[in-house]
């Protein structure tokens, strides 16, 4: 059977003969917003507990081409069942179950009420706290990976979504457009292969992260690969860097929030062999992510032209002479963005 979740018939069907709905049994189904890699739908009963389904799409939904292998849902899956035993209790949905022949994935929603955080920050509601939250839970999926790389290394070895739905679109796409940035963007790229110290998320950002009786809750697992952890804090980073330029009457408390994040992050993982080696990278994943949001193939749609082409110049210097931290990155940006 060819299914399409978002064909609410056909995944009623489905849903019945696979024994997951009763004959009768009533439920709503609603169709949800926001992912471009994935078709997404909530599945609610009468006693208004639900689950979310995740399809995974080969063409993403986004204006130029951009492909990836819909078999990724096995990796979603693999780590979201890792996440549900070792990341904070309640900082990830449960897992339901997975089909792998129609590349979905079905975990437990999350209760009404919660919020998205990027959608909270955008309105201007910057609360410290889920700074802080964020720092814990990324220090925590590094350090609990790290003290299982045995195992993990081997069962997250596959890089080739991570490739194909990071690297290639993020950097290598980004050097083809943006000539002065190529050599660094290049290196970088090649350089985040190298680094094999920890599950990576690699999509750690406010988009995928609800917030739920004040907690942080994490999302989406498609590219999770044992990689380098510079990575997840410099995507985090440039959605940071990003909302303070867009943002200007409450630029200082993002940045104060992305300075509270990196130093429970760091504490987190200080212990840990690799966490020495981190800064210069974290510094130089957070300069080509933040490029990547504006010049790449997924550019944040809050920006506006005027605002993509002002981050870009912000960033351009400091990629030719990048600061010694994130810290120092974060006020250079900030202060080339007024001066822009």
């Amino acid at each position: 059977m060819e299914l399409d979740i978002e064909n609410f018939d056909d995944l009623r069907q489905y849903m019945m003969q696979q024994g997951h709905v009763h004959q009768g049994e009533r439920i709503v189904l609603h169709k949800l917003a926001g992912g471009v890699s994935n078709r997404t739908v909530l599945v609610s009963w009468p006693d208004r507990h639900g689950w979310v389904l995740k399809q995974a799409l080969a063409k993403l939904r986004v204006a130029v081409d951009w492909f990836s292998d819909p078999e990724r849902i096995a990796v979603e899956a693999k780590a979201l069942r890792w996440l549900n035993h070792a990341a904070p209790p309640g900082s990830t949905p449960g897992f339901v179950f997975e089909d792998t022949s129609r590349h979905i994935l079905a975990m437990q929603a999350i209760p009404e009420g919660h919020e998205n955080w990027k959608s909270l920050l955008l309105a201007g509601e910057i609360v410290p706290d889920h700074f802080e939250q964020f720092g814990v839970l990324l220090g925590a999926i590094h350090r609990q990976s790290t003290e299982h790389a045995a195992q993990l290394a081997e069962e997250f070895a596959d890089t080739r979504y991570f490739e194909s739905l990071r690297l290639e679109p993020y950097y290598l796409y980004t050097a083809q457009q943006v000539p002065d940035a190529a050599g660094f963007l290049r290196a970088l790229a090649s350089e985040t292969l190298r680094h094999k110290d920890c599950l990576v998320h690699g999509d750690f950002s406010p988009k995928n992260t609800l917030l739920y009786q004040d907690k942080l809750i994490l999302l989406d697992y498609e590219v999770m690969h044992f990689g380098d952890p510079a990575f997840d804090v410099g995507f985090a980073m440039a959605h940071f860097l990003s909302k303070a330029h867009h943002l200007p009457r409450h630029h200082d408390q993002v940045a104060a929030g992305a300075e509270r994040f990196l130093a429970v992050y760091r504490r987190q993982v200080a212990a840990l062999a690799w966490a020495g080696e981190l800064e210069p990278r974290m510094v130089r994943h957070s300069l080509g992510c933040s490029l990547a949001r504006v010049a790449g193939k997924s550019t944040l749609e809050y920006l506006s032209r005027e605002e993509m082409e002002r981050q870009r110049h912000a960033l351009l210097p400091l990629l030719a002479n990048p600061p010694a931290t994130v810290d120092g990155l974060i006020g250079q940006f900030l202060q080339n963005i007024r001066q822009g």
